[in-house]
């Protein structure tokens, strides 16, 4: 039984859904436009500004498939509506970053500076504070897009555990181990 599938999505105010041809949806918003190709199988249905998703049978694809339309479906209503922000932090001694439109310049220990280019989808902001570490904030209406950026981003200087250096999202714990103790005599 799929408890997320089940959930029926509200339709906020100036968001409009079609349903077109192969179960193509479209969401139209204040933001912006996003598509989602949908399984044939699945039943799409649109009553009263409520978006439901169905599953013909009980066979296990269609319970996974069930799930996972709806969670998608509702990441692009709340894209359009209002939108995602993921805001990465820098945690280092001499780490930096910098951004000239969507390109994002990143000292991260390396030799070398790093440069990222992001897509135009997405609206990326640098913030270097005096005695704070510098945080890199990606705006856009695509969850997955944002999601992937950052998880991008992070890979090219995993936080560690032991001094808890590297690039981690604003909020996130770093679980952290006890270094070397010396050794009994």
């Amino acid at each position: 039984m799929s408890r997320i599938g089940k959930k029926p999505i509200t339709i906020p105010s100036g968001v409009t859904i079609t349903v077109g041809s192969d179960n193509l949806v479209t969401a139209k918003g204040a933001l912006g436009t996003l598509t989602q190709k949908v399984d044939p199988d699945m039943g799409l249905t649109i009553e009263d500004g409520v978006l439901t998703v169905t599953r013909p049978t009980e066979q296990k694809r269609h319970k996974a498939l069930h799930g996972l339309y709806r969670s998608l479906l509702s990441n692009l209503v709340v894209g359009v509506s209002e939108g995602y922000k993921k805001e990465l932090e820098l945690v280092g001694v001499g780490y930096k970053a910098t951004n000239n439109g969507n390109i994002i310049d990143m000292s991260l220990g390396y030799s070398h500076n790093i440069y990222l280019v992001v897509p135009s989808e997405l609206k990326v902001e640098t913030k270097m504070e005096k005695g704070k570490n510098p945080i890199i904030t990606l705006q856009g209406i695509d969850k997955q897009l944002i999601g992937l950026v950052a998880a991008k981003i992070k890979s090219l200087r995993k936080s560690e555990p032991y001094k808890g250096k590297g690039i981690k999202f604003v909020g996130e714990v770093i679980r952290r181990k006890a270094g070397k103790t010396a050794g009994k005599k």
